[in-house]
C-alpha cells in the first residue's frame, strides 16, 4: 500500500507536465497564425500536436521538444495512474 501514494503523485506530476506542454503548444501554433481554441485545447490536443510536429518538422527537419514532452509526460501519468490502481488491488 505504500506505492500507492508515490504513483499517485507521479500520475499527477505527468499530468500535471501534459498540461503545461498542451499550453505551450497552443501558444505555438497562436504565435504560427494557426487557429487553435483554448477552450476545446483538451479536446482537440490530438489535433494540435499534429499541426505542431507538422510544422516543426517542416522548420528543422525534426519534431519539436513540444512533441516529445507531451508524448512522454502523458504516458508517464498513464503507466503511473495504472500502476497506482494494481498496487491499490483496484484490478489485481
Amino acid at each position: 500500500m505504500k506505492t500507492l501514494p508515490l504513483f499517485g503523485i507521479l500520475a499527477g506530476c505527468g499530468g500535471l507536465w501534459a498540461s503545461v506542454t498542451s499550453v505551450r503548444i497552443y501558444d505555438y501554433l497562436r504565435k504560427k497564425n494557426v487557429p487553435v481554441s483554448f477552450l476545446w485545447l483538451r479536446v482537440l490536443i490530438p489535433k494540435y500536436l499534429g499541426q505542431y510536429r507538422e510544422i516543426t518538422l517542416k522548420e528543422t527537419g525534426r519534431a519539436g521538444p513540444l512533441f516529445y514532452h507531451f508524448v512522454i509526460s502523458i504516458n508517464v501519468a498513464l503507466v503511473a495512474a495504472v500502476a497506482a490502481l494494481l498496487s491499490a488491488g483496484r484490478f489485481g
